[in-house]
């Protein structure tokens, strides 16, 4: 699997100011409803309903909130660049900037957990983090994404 299997250049942004975790997620689903086609309130329940397990935000300023998702056919994402980081009860209670956001198909097993360890090895890389961070045009940042698998299977 690789990040051009999960995510479309529609679906990367930058946000300039979200104010808080809530906010942030209607951002995360308004995008995915424009790029992916789909109900922006039922991606926003879904991700709050998920959020209520226990919070994505990994550390390092990233976080990943994924939902299942009843209609889809395959794993698909959206990635988030904020220009000031927000709280979001990260475990290591650092600000959050970086968010890729993971939707799956309501019966997905193994391919959810392809996609969420491909996002989570790939975020962890700091030095990926640090290009993404210095970069703030999405057409930039979905070339950085997917540039650097290529370079992997170079």
């Amino acid at each position: 699997m690789k990040f051009l299997d999960l995510l479309k250049p529609e679906a990367v942004k930058v946000i300039t100011a979200a104010s808080s975790k809530k906010r942030l997620m209607h951002d995360v689903a308004e995008l995915v409803a424009q790029a992916y086609d789909l109900q922006a309130e039922a991606v926003v329940e879904a991700l709050m309903e998920r959020e209520s397990l226990g919070p994505t935000g990994v550390g390092h300023g990233v976080a990943l909130p994924h939902a299942r998702l009843p209609g889809l056919d395959s794993v698909i994402g959206a990635f988030l660049l904020l220009e000031k980081p927000i709280p979001f009860d990260a475990v290591d209670r650092q600000p959050v900037d970086v968010v890729f956001a993971l939707f799956a198909p309501e019966e997905a097993g193994v391919e959810h957990l392809k996609a969420l360890a491909l996002v989570s090895r790939s975020l962890r890389d700091q030095s990926l983090c640090r290009k993404l961070r210095a970069n703030h045009d999405a057409a930039t940042l979905f070339a950085i994404l997917t540039e650097s698998e290529s370079e992997q299977a170079a």
